[in-house]
């Protein structure tokens, strides 16, 4: 096997020479530049293994060098050498595509670490290591909005950059964090999900680090954490806003020093982890109101990916349910489910505010309580939306103690004409008249189609149905 090559770029002499030392030393072949033109001359002339470069170069940055390498050798990972604390040299790097970032003053042991890192990563996805095909496909849909996910997320699996998925609740952030795992270069290490809210505040620190034996009441046995569990992978922090501010602090030297300290432990484990989180809280309103902490968002808010809800989608309702029912069909080993028309329809105008899983509930249950094979909108059971109507006119008598009173704003449709008053009828038969003038109207404006006229009307099609019953209109 041939020697691995680094290309080191810094026009400060001392680091090129304790790189080039501490590279030489892991039998590793350096050259080393101290600006952006010779770094592109290198470049052109050779191929690296992994390169190194400073932030601030005489003739340029190191962000064109990382752009640079990103659009001409994207197998070549490249980390940012930066001034201590310097965060936002370090999150505009890793926008760009760099691997990782190292501080100065360097550790040398961090150093070692993240060239190990880097090198095997990189050898794995030359390799083709951790290639997933089929995988892609449970993301279902072909609207805009999810071409748009799927592409960010071939962008994101490339590199090492901590991503937060952010998106309410049902959307699919899990699955998202999956497939940027599965497509990237950590496919063959772990993938460990942790929901933040599940687990109790005084276990936290145990479950994240570990602990070892007899450092508190039941340490029975030395116990692995899950920073530990996900070495080599990634480590999924679902609901991330949950954390409390006292493991937020905790958190945050993890993911800065790369180690973890277990519990009753007296050396930090190194660990070589990628972050991915998702909440579906604001998180940056949570930052401004004092209950996360700003410095932890910054690390783990690197690159944000939003991932949008099913009423921003409607034209994937069909796609996603025709694939919720062939894996409901083969979980139970019957035929798959068909939704008639009238059903579609009423999916496809439904706003889903439990998202994908609220879908899923809703046609688990609609095949459990359908006849045969067929699904018809009683079986899908929607919540039920009251029918926006304008109330009737007030009589005149009312209407001169009230002339002070500005009128309601509409929320609902253009409001339809109704009958004068409730007169001699009395209020039920004045509001059966009212709801049949409104129903009449609906259908003829929607040319009888009941399924139309229900969603003008604001209501269910069983709802509608229950009506034009109970009023006799056929």
């Amino acid at each position: 096997m041939s020697q691995q090559t680094v290309l080191v770029i810094d026009d400060e002499r001392d680091i090129r020479e304790l790189l080039t030392i501490t590279l030489g030393r892991m039998d590793l072949k350096v050259d080393s530049v101290g600006t952006v033109a010779e770094a592109r001359r290198a470049l052109g002339e050779s191929s690296y293994d992994l390169c190194f470069t400073d932030m601030r170069l005489p003739d340029g940055n190191g962000q064109e060098v990382i752009e640079l390498i990103a659009a001409n050798h994207p197998d070549t990972p490249v980390a940012m050498i930066t001034a201590y604390g310097n965060v936002d040299a370090a999150v505009n790097a890793l926008k760009a595509g760099a691997f990782d970032f190292v501080s100065k003053p360097v550790d040398i042991q961090m150093l070692r670490q993240l060239v190990r890192t880097a090198l095997r990563l990189a050898d794995e996805k030359r390799s083709g290591a951790g290639k997933v095909g089929a995988s892609g496909e449970r993301l279902i849909g072909e609207s805009p909005a999810m071409q748009q996910v799927r592409g960010t997320i071939t962008k994101l699996a490339r590199n090492q950059a901590p991503v937060y998925i952010a998106g309410e609740s049902g959307v699919g952030k899990e699955l998202v964090a999956r497939l940027i795992h599965e497509q990237g270069p950590r496919a063959a290490g772990p993938f460990v999900p942790v929901n933040c809210g599940a687990i109790p505040s005084e276990l936290m620190e145990s479950e994240f680090f570990g602990h070892r034996k007899g450092s508190f009441t039941g340490a029975v046995n030395d116990k692995e954490g899950l920073f530990q569990a996900a070495h080599g992978g990634t480590l999924f922090l679902d609901e991330v806003a949950e954390l409390p501010l006292h493991m937020q602090v905790k958190l945050l030297r993890a993911i800065q020093e790369k180690a973890v300290r277990p519990i009753g432990g007296r050396d930090e484990i190194p660990v070589d982890v990628r972050i991915l989180s998702a909440t579906h809280k604001n998180l940056a309103a949570l930052v401004e109101q004092g209950q996360f902490r700003q410095d932890l968002f910054y690390r783990i808010n690197v690159i944000e990916l939003r991932v949008p809800p099913l009423r921003e989608r409607r034209g994937d309702v069909p796609l996603l349910a025709t694939f919720i029912l062939r894996q409901l069909a083969n979980k139970s080993g019957a035929a798959p489910g068909r939704l008639l028309p009238a059903a579609q329809a009423s999916l496809d105008s439904y706003d889903f505010p439990g998202n994908v899983r609220e879908l899923e509930n809703i046609l688990e249950r609609a095949m459990a309580m359908s006849d045969g094979e067929t699904i018809d909108v009683d079986d899908l059971m929607l919540p039920q939306r009251s029918a926006r109507v304008e109330a009737p006119p007030l009589p005149a008598s009312t209407q001169q103690h009230t002339a002070s009173i500005p009128p309601a704003i509409p929320s609902g449709p253009t409001p339809m004409a109704a009958p004068a008053n409730p007169g001699d009828g009395g209020l039920d038969d004045y509001i059966s008249n009212l709801e049949r003038t409104a129903i009449i109207k609906a259908l003829e404006e929607s040319r009888y189609n009941k399924t139309a006229a229900a969603k003008k009307l604001g209501i269910t099609f069983r709802a509608l149905r229950y009506k034009l019953k109970k009023l006799g209109i056929d």
